[in-house]
């Protein structure tokens, strides 16, 4: 049967991929931000993942305000980089895994979640920017990848709460899945950041550690988290973070941190990365 190993939390700054694709991965200034994942690269080689379960978000790129699915389940054999203003980033098209994609949908659904079936789509920095942060820049990507797009551009977005809830009936998708699979799930976006108006390049790293510390020790009490605390302490963009929270729920009550890594700032956004490991 297949089963989850791993969970993977990681902000999805655009720079970050612009940094990766210019070179600039050793500079004074993105430097540090890459050197805080070398750990998680040499990781992920030896956790050696047969599916990536990728929680993110869209970026006006797949969808836009004609249509606003909450949760958008990839179903397709493959997912090309986007074109977001400036031609694709030059990374590997990134490969699904239908069967698996299928099997979760129909699980889902039948546990009661109402989610939209993408048979193609283009996929944004959202989802290519942490795949550059954990595999580098390979000539392909190591393994297929399940996204699941999560509305957190327009509200309402889904509560963090509801997020959990999504994450545990993954859990029981996955692992009722008969092939002998060895999943990593995903969860991106954040931290705190504010991208315009008055409070643009807020960054609340206080709020962000207790933030982490919840995800890890206390997801059930974190989860709880209204969407007001998440624009007042977090900023507007802040509220990315609920999708750390179907990957939370899609682990077991009791983890392993592995690796915790945070850095300010890249670009006007706080970096927060986690690595935590079934126990």
């Amino acid at each position: 049967m297949a089963r989850i190993t791993s969970g993977v939390a990681c902000s999805h700054v655009p720079a970050l991929g612009v940094a990766s694709d210019q070179g600039l991965t050793n500079d004074d200034y993105y430097g540090p931000i890459f050197k805080g994942f070398e750990y998680s690269r040499d990781w992920i080689a030896k956790e050696k993942p047969d599916v990536i379960f990728l929680v993110y978000n869209d970026h006006c790129t797949a969808f836009d305000a004609r249509v606003i699915p909450t949760f958008a389940l990839g179903c397709a054999a493959e997912y090309t980089p986007a074109d977001e203003g400036w031609g694709p980033r030059p990374v590997p098209v990134v490969k699904g895994h239908q069967a698996l994609s299928a099997h979760i949908a129909q699980s889902l659904i039948l546990d009661s979640f109402d989610l939209t079936i993408i048979n193609e789509m283009e996929v944004d920095h959202g989802l290519t920017v942490p795949l550059t942060m954990m595999f580098d820049r390979p000539d392909e990507w190591p393994c297929p990848v399940v996204p699941l797009a999560v509305n957190v551009v327009q509200y309402p977005a889904p509560l963090g709460s509801r997020c959990y809830a999504l994450g545990k009936s993954i859990r029981k998708a996955i692992e009722s899945f008969p092939e002998d699979l060895k999943v990593c799930v995903f969860g991106t976006g954040g931290m705190s950041h504010q991208l315009q108006h008055e409070r643009a390049g807020l960054i609340n790293a206080k709020w962000d550690e207790e933030f982490m510390n919840l995800l890890v020790n206390d997801p059930e009490t974190g989860s709880q988290k209204e969407h007001i605390e998440y624009l007042r302490e977090a900023g507007s963009e802040g509220i990315e973070l609920v999708m750390w929270y179907v990957m939370r729920g899609a682990l077991n009550e009791n983890v392993e941190e592995m690796h915790r890594f945070y850095h300010v700032p890249a670009s006007n956004t706080a970096v927060g990365h986690l690595i935590l490991e079934n126990r």
